[in-house]
C-alpha cells in the first residue's frame, strides 16, 4: 500500500495529516522526533515523507528540519521529501527544494494543494522504483547474459539487443540456417560471429563473404570455387568459401544480392551439402553451418521473382531480427564511449546530441562520427560540433487531437493538479501528460 512518513513534534498535525491521507487510501505512519522518523525509515517501505522544520518547543530555526533532511537524503537519495514551514524560516526551506527537497508548505496548509502534491509524488516514486527494477533487471540480463555466452566483446545496454542475444545464443548450438535481418550498419556480421562462437562448429572456421560487394558472375566463383580457365583471369584453380569454411560457419551477408543461378546451387549445397566448382563437373562435399544476413525485402524479391521461395525457407528456419540504433537508444553512449578508448571526453551537449540524432547510418555511423570527433577534439571535451552530425528535420505540426496548453491547464485545475486524474481526462498516459506539462511550463499546481 502506498505509504507516507509524518515526522513532526506536534501530535495533533500527525493526526490531522493523518485523517486526510486515511480518506484517500494512503497510509499514513506518524514520527514525533528524528529518530523515530529515521528508525521508521529503517523498518518500513515508505513512499514520501513530510517533514516539519522544527521538533524543539520554541525553536523557530529550521536548523532541526535540515539536519533531518540531510540524514534523510544520504540514507534514501530518491525518498521524495516534503517540507512543512512555517513563513519565519521558509527560505531555508526554498534553499533545501534547491538542494533536492521534493517541495515545501506553509502551516497551516491547504488540504487539496497537499493531497495534489503527495499523490503526484507517490506517483514519481513508484515510476521511479519501475525504472529502477527495469534497470536491475536489464543489469541482471546482460550478467547472465556474459557469463553464459561468449558475446565476443560486444558492448550493449539496451533491452533490445538483450532480446537479440539471447535468441541468437539458444539458436547457435541448432544445426540450423540463421537469417539475420536488420539495416545496413547496425552489425549483423558481430551477431554472426557471436552464433560462430557459440555453436558445435566454434573451433572450426568463420568464413563472411559479402554478396553485395562481389559482381554477380564472380559471385558463384567466390563461393564454390573456380577451375583454371574457369573464366577470363582464372589462371589457376581456387577454392570457394565453401570449402574454406568447411567444418566451420560460413556468412552470408546481403544474401539478396545473389543471382538466381548462385541461388539454385546454394540450395542444392544446403539440402545436400554438395556443389561443383565453376568450371569443373566433379562434385565436392563440404560439412558447413550457414548464416545468412540481409536488410532487404526478401518476401517482396520472391513475389517479384528475383529470389527463390524454396531457398528462403531453407535460410529463414531461425530468423535474428538486429533492431536499428533508433531503436536501442541505450547502446548510444556505451558504444560512442567505447570507439572513443579513452581518447577524449563526450561534453553533456555531446551526449545530449548523441542521444537525439536518429542514426540512419546505424552503429557504423556512429563509429565514424566518433572517429572523426576525437582526432579533432585536441584532448578537450568532444562538442556537438565536432560531431558534425547532419541537421535533422524539425519535428512534424502538432497533431489536431494533440491536447492544447489551455486544455491541460483546464484539466489539471479540474483534478485538483493530480496528474494521474488529469491524464485519464485527456486520454493520456501519465508520461505522456508530464512531458507537455514540462512542454508547456506547466507544474502540477497549474
Amino acid at each position: 500500500m502506498r505509504t507516507v512518513l509524518i515526522v513532526d513534534d506536534n501530535p495533533s498535525v500527525g493526526e490531522a495529516l493523518s485523517l486526510l491521507l486515511s480518506l484517500h487510501d494512503i497510509r499514513p505512519l506518524v514520527a514525533l522526533n528524528q529518530a523515530e522518523g529515521l528508525a521508521a525509515l529503517e523498518r518500513e517501505r515508505v513512499d514520501v515523507v513530510i517533514q516539519d522544520m522544527n521538533f524543539t518547543a520554541d525553536t523557530t530555526s529550521g536548523e532541526e528540519g535540515v539536519e533531518l533532511f540531510r540524514a534523510i537524503r544520504e540514507r534514501h537519495p530518491d525518498l521524495p521529501v516534503i517540507l512543512l514551514t512555517a513563513w519565519t524560516h521558509l527560505e531555508t526551506a526554498v534553499e533545501l527544494v534547491k538542494a533536492g527537497a521534493a517541495d515545501y508548505l506553509a502551516k497551516p496548509w491547504d488540504d487539496n494543494k497537499l493531497l495534489a502534491t503527495v499523490e503526484n509524488l507517490l506517483e514519481l516514486s513508484e515510476s521511479t522504483r519501475e525504472v529502477s527494477r527495469a534497470r536491475r533487471e536489464r543489469r541482471r540480463r546482460r550478467e547472465v547474459l556474459q557469463n553464459t555466452y561468449d558475446l565476443d566483446g560486444l558492448v550493449f545496454a539496451s533491452e533490445a539487443m538483450a532480446r537479440t542475444l539471447e535468441l541468437a545464443c539458444q539458436v547457435a548450438r541448432a544445426e540450423v540456417p540463421i537469417l539475420i535481418t536488420g539495416p545496413n550498419g547496425a552489425g549483423k556480421e558481430r551477431i554472426a560471429s557471436i552464433v560462430h562462437k557459440n555453436s558445435l562448429v566454434k573451433k572450426g572456421p568463420f568464413v563472411a563473404v559479402n554478396c553485395g560487394a562481389l559482381p554477380g558472375e564472380l559471385i558463384e566463383a567466390e563461393l564454390f570455387g573456380a577451375d583454371a580457365g574457369a573464366y577470363t583471369g582464372a589462371n589457376k584453380a581456387r577454392e570457394g568459401r565453401f570449402e574454406l569454411a568447411d567444418g566451420g560457419t560460413l556468412f552470408l551477408d546481403e544474401i539478396g544480392n545473389l543471382p538466381l543461378p548462385g541461388q539454385m546451387k546454394l540450395l542444392r549445397v544446403l539440402e545436400t551439402g554438395q556443389f561443383e566448382r565453376l568450371g569443373s563437373g566433379r562434385t565436392r562435399q563440404a560439412k558447413v553451418r550457414v548464416l545468412s544476413a540481409t536488410n532487404a525485402d526478401l518476401k517482396a524479391m520472391i513475389r517479384t521473382g528475383t529470389f527463390r521461395e524454396d531457398l528462403y525457407y531453407r535460410l529463414n528456419v531461425i530468423e535474428v531480427n538486429l533492431p536499428p540504433l533508433s531503436e536501442r537508444i541505450d547502446d548510444v553512449l556505451p558504444l560512442a564511449e567505447h570507439f572513443l578508448a579513452g581518447r577524449a571526453t563526450l561534453g553533456d551537449a555531446a551526449r545530449e546530441a548523441l542521444l537525439a540524432y536518429p542514426w540512419p547510418g546505424n552503429v557504423r555511423e556512429l563509429k565514424n562520427a566518433i572517429e572523426r570527433a576525437a582526432l579533432l577534439a585536441g584532448g578537450k571535451p568532444i562538442t556537438p560540433e565536432l560531431l558534425n552530425l547532419p541537421q535533422v528535420a524539425p519535428a512534424a505540426a502538432r497533431n489536431l487531437d494533440e491536447p492544447s496548453r489551455e486544455a491541460v491547464e483546464g484539466a489539471l485545475h479540474q483534478a485538483d493538479g493530480v496528474v494521474s486524474r488529469a491524464a485519464q481526462a485527456l486520454g493520456l498516459s501519465r508520461q505522456a501528460l508530464y512531458r507537455r506539462m514540462e512542454r508547456y511550463g506547466l507544474t502540477a499546481s497549474a
